[in-house]
C-alpha cells in the first residue's frame, strides 16, 4: 500500500499529496509523467530500478515541450526516487509514477507565465495486461494523436484521454488491447504501448517520426534483439493487414512489459499463441530486469543499501 509521497519539495505522508480542483493541470491536462517500474528480487532480497535514468532524462524531455522548468536533474530525481523507495520499503514488483505539473490555480488555457510543480509516488504493480502471453487484440476506430496535434513523444497527461477512448472501445468490444493507426493509416501503437511484428527473422517497428512514443522498453527490446539473439531490426511503416499475416507480434512498455499477441481481429497471428521469438525476449527481459543478467546490470538500479533490504513492515 501506499505510503508516501515526494510532494512540494520533500516527502510526506500520502494522504498530504493534493491539489486544489482550481489547479491548472486537473483542468487543461497541462501535465507530464513517467512511469518506472522496479522489480523484486528475491534470491537478492533487493529491489532494482529498470533504466530509471532514462526515464527522468525523458520526463525533462517532455517538461520542455510543456514549457515547464526543469528544477531538479535526472541524477536529482533518481535519488529522490531511491529515498522514497525506502522509506516505503517495498518487496514486491512497484510502479513508480512521477508527474510534473502546472500548479497555477487559474482559469485560462495557456503554457507560459505559468508555475510548475513535481511529485512521485509509487505503489505496487503487476501486470498491465492480464493476457501476458497472448492478447486478443482489434484495430481500433480512434486514430492516434499526431505530433502537430499533441506531440506523441511527450508524455503529456491530456493527450492520454486518447489512448482511454481506445483502451475503453476494445475491452467493451471483447479484446484485451488495441491496436492503432495514425493519420496516414500506418500502424503506430497500441493504446499506451510500442509494438513490434516478426516476419522471419525480421523484427519490424514503427519509427519515431509515426507518431509513437519514444519508448525506453522498445529501444531495450531493440538493443537486445540485435545483440543477443542475432535478429534483423527494422524500423519502417507498417501496414494494418501485416499483422494478419505476421510470424508473431508482441507489445512493449513500461506498463505492458512485453506482451505476445495472439491473434488481431479474430485472425490468429503465427501459431495463435505465444512463438518462439517473443518468448525468448521475454525471457531475456525478465532475467535482464531483476538484476539476473550481469552484463545489463548497470540498467538496474538497486535501491536497498547492503546486501539486504530491510524487513518489511508488520
Amino acid at each position: 500500500m501506499t505510503q508516501y509521497a515526494f510532494f512540494k519539495g520533500k516527502i510526506v505522508p500520502i494522504d498530504e499529496a493534493k491539489v486544489s480542483i482550481m489547479t491548472h493541470a486537473l483542468n487543461y491536462g497541462t501535465a507530464c509523467f513517467e512511469g518506472i517500474r522496479a522489480y523484486w528480487n528475491a534470491d537478492e532480497n533487493q529491489l532494482y530500478a529498470f533504466r530509471m535514468p532514462e526515464h527522468y532524462q525523458r520526463l525533462i524531455q517532455s517538461m520542455k515541450i510543456l514549457m515547464m522548468d526543469a528544477r531538479y536533474s535526472a541524477r536529482q530525481l533518481c535519488d529522490i526516487t531511491c529515498e522514497l523507495l525506502q522509506k516505503e520499503n517495498f518487496h514486491t514488483d512497484t510502479y513508480i509514477r512521477p508527474l510534473a505539473y502546472k500548479a497555477d490555480e487559474i482559469i485560462g488555457v495557456k503554457l507560459h507565465g505559468l508555475s510548475d510543480d513535481l511529485g512521485i509516488f509509487a505503489t505496487p504493480f503487476g501486470r498491465y495486461v492480464e493476457n501476458e502471453e497472448g492478447a486478443k487484440v482489434g484495430f481500433s476506430s480512434w486514430q492516434r494523436v499526431s505530433d502537430n496535434t499533441i506531440p506523441p513523444r511527450g508524455k503529456i497527461t491530456g493527450s492520454y484521454i486518447n489512448s482511454a477512448f481506445i483502451k475503453t472501445e476494445a475491452i467493451l468490444n471483447g479484446f484485451d488491447e488495441a491496436l492503432v493507426l495514425n493519420d496516414r493509416g500506418h500502424v503506430c501503437e497500441g493504446s499506451a504501448e510500442n509494438v513490434f511484428l516478426v516476419r522471419g527473422r525480421q523484427l519490424i517497428t514503427p519509427p519515431v517520426n509515426e507518431d509513437i512514443l519514444e519508448g525506453i522498453t522498445r529501444a531495450t527490446i531493440m538493443e537486445l534483439a540485435r545483440t543477443e539473439l542475432n535478429l534483423e531490426v527494422v524500423e519502417r511503416p507498417i501496414g494494418r493487414t501485416e499483422f494478419y499475416v505476421a510470424d508473431e507480434a508482441f507489445f512493449v512498455g513500461t506498463g505492458v512489459q512485453v506482451a505476445a499477441i495472439a491473434s488481431v481481429d479474430h485472425r490468429p497471428v503465427g501459431n495463435g499463441g505465444l512463438g518462439p521469438i517473443v518468448k525468448s525476449i521475454r525471457d531475456l527481459y525478465f532475467d535482464i530486469v531483476r538484476g539476473r543478467v550481469p552484463r545489463y546490470r548497470s540498467w538496474c538500479t538497486p535501491i536497498y543499501v547492503g546486501e539486504k533490504a530491510p524487513a518489511p513492515a508488520v
